[in-house]
């Protein structure tokens, strides 16, 4: 068991010991506690907290669990000079991210056309494993430039508007990607799946404002009660997953290069000065890329079914982005540490982004509000859409939750589904789902995962965010 130590409300410490370089902190509330204690994620929390380099504290957020190397929930920042970069501390799927998308229309214009809208959707925004996008396959030369530009390149090929760019996490691009590091075997698995679902906790969901919890800052953010709004929750695909397998061979190599001690084998990483830990940020760049290009893609085929379902252009219908964040990244950001400004490489893996008012890498429109955070819960009950809090870039680097996180294995959700009738159940919670197979509704269930609204309370009453509107899933597309 590893040690825990209560010191605030909503924080919970793990001392530094042995060979921990700093303490470990883990956002939860009391009832939480017994859960996160019976898995192995509070010692991976641990486990980071040995790595070279690493300030302040290792961080977990409420909705924690185990995952490779580090927690999923996990958070950890490194000295630009003393630190490492971790595959393990980014995860497999670079950049799974959560898109929200308002529009105009409203519950009584969605409520009939439930089943044809999320028809439609189905047909239009290809899902599952191996799934090929609606865009033909695409040649090396045209994924390098997908690796370089992101969104953009989308928004060239005629998939969204220039405006688009503003509301998405690094306006869709982050810089020193080079595809030139990239395998041929990345660029083999990427080439037909720009504009996919995926499978998994992957999604498109259509749901309503059902709640206004700040009236102020939900309309800095264009949202109203009633209001229909679109969530995309995807990555980048195959080809982040090869990059990251790539790259985890190269790191073995780093680590007995440079005489790095772990804990843990799946923790291999470089220093941020080596040539291994540049490369692995370049690729891990063009992953990201591919990832933002993706949802773009996706947002005008979901943009294509609505316009067909409700017989307007997305103009007309009000559709627009909100905001795009991401919760599988490492990115250089400037953090004060013990009262001095630094530069530190942030690892958010199963974390948000929750920059505060005013903080110059928010988009001008919501600078005095604060930049959205989007947390999707579990597809029968409610997702939420947040904006971050004074007291984030303190106590977590300017980090939030990233969903509700898992209660039971993809297993033992699966052996669960076999006793009840699936699709009867979310038809009970109100919600139309279209699937490939059962396979994928099994495992994602309502059970599987902790209830969403314990786990956003919890980074609201820590000072890591702030609730603006809940939102009630009606259609869900999954692989």
């Amino acid at each position: 068991m590893v040690e825990v130590i209560q010191i605030d409300e909503c924080i919970y410490e793990i001392p530094k010991h042995g060979k921990m370089r700093v303490p470990g902190r883990i956002f939860a509330d009391p009832s939480m506690l017994p859960h996160i204690l019976s898995d192995k994620s509070p010692e991976q929390v641990q486990n980071v907290a040995c790595l070279p380099g690493i300030v302040g504290h290792s961080l977990a957020m409420p909705d924690i669990h185990w995952g490779y190397g580090f927690p999923i929930g996990g958070v950890a920042a490194f000295d630009e000079q003393e630190g490492v970069i971790s595959p393990g501390g980014v995860g497999y799927d670079i950049n799974c991210g959560v898109r929200l998308l308002r529009t105009q229309l409203t519950e009584k214009d969605l409520l009939p056309k439930k089943e044809q809208l999320a028809s439609r959707l189905f047909l239009d925004v290809p899902t599952g494993v191996g799934s090929k996008g609606a865009i033909p396959t695409l040649s090396q030369k045209d994924l390098q430039k997908v690796s370089t530009k992101g969104a953009r390149w989308a928004i060239e090929q005629g998939y969204g508007e220039e405006h688009h760019l503003e509301y998405i996490e690094e306006k869709g691009c982050l810089q020193g990607a080079d595809p030139s590091f990239v395998s041929k075997t990345a660029f083999q698995r990427g080439a037909p799946q720009l504009g996919t679902l995926g499978s998994g906790n992957h999604f498109l969901e259509v749901g309503v404002v059902t709640k206004i919890y700040d009236e102020t800052i939900a309309e800095a953010l264009g949202l109203f009660l009633g209001q229909v709004c679109i969530i995309i929750h995807t990555g980048s695909r195959g080809f982040g997953y090869q990059i990251c397998e790539d790259s985890l061979a190269m790191m073995r190599k780093a680590v007995q290069k440079y005489k790095i001690w772990l804990p843990d084998p799946q923790l291999v990483c470089a220093p941020l000065s080596s040539q291994e830990a540049k490369q692995y940020f370049a690729m891990m760049a063009c992953a990201a890329n591919f990832a933002w290009a993706n949802r773009q893609v996706i947002t005008a085929l979901a943009e294509r079914a609505f316009s067909h379902v409700f017989k307007g252009t997305p103009k007309s219908l009000g559709i627009d982005i909100v905001y795009d964040v991401c919760h599988n990244i490492a990115k250089f950001e400037e953090h004060m540490v013990e009262g001095k400004k630094k530069r530190l490489c942030v690892h958010r893996k199963g974390a948000t982004r929750a920059f505060p008012p005013h903080h110059p890498k928010t988009p001008e429109r919501y600078r005095e509000v604060g930049q959205p955070v989007l947390i999707p819960g579990d597809m029968g009950r409610y997702s939420y859409v947040l904006v971050g809090a004074e007291g984030a870039l303190e106590k977590s680097f300017g980090s939030s939750c990233h969903g509700a996180g898992r209660l039971m294995s993809r297993h033992k959700s699966k052996k669960k589904a076999k006793e009840i009738d699936m699709f009867s159940l979310l038809a009970n919670y109100g919600v139309v789902v279209k699937a490939k197979g059962k396979r994928t509704i099994a495992e994602e269930m309502p059970y599987a995962y902790k209830d969403v609204a314990e786990v956003v309370e919890v980074v609201e009453r820590a000072g890591l965010s702030k609730r603006v509107a809940r939102l009630k899933p009606h259609v869900v597309v999954k692989g």
